[in-house]
């Protein structure tokens, strides 16, 4: 999505309409072997920092 589309978007929305963020009251189960995976990999190998990461 292009910044001109977001910006458009952005536009739509009325000034004094308060806009909410509603997360789900509970996570998924698939969610939640999601997060455990992540979490022993994190404690097995640990992370790599944002500048090891190679982005090109």
């Amino acid at each position: 999505m292009s910044k001109e589309v977001l910006k458009s978007l952005i536009d739509m929305i009325d000034d004094n309409e308060p806009i909410r963020f509603v997360p789900e009251a509970d996570a998924l189960p698939d969610e939640i072997k999601a997060i455990e995976a992540a979490n022993r990999s994190i404690a097995a190998e640990g992370t790599i920092s944002h500048e090891e990461i190679d982005w090109n």
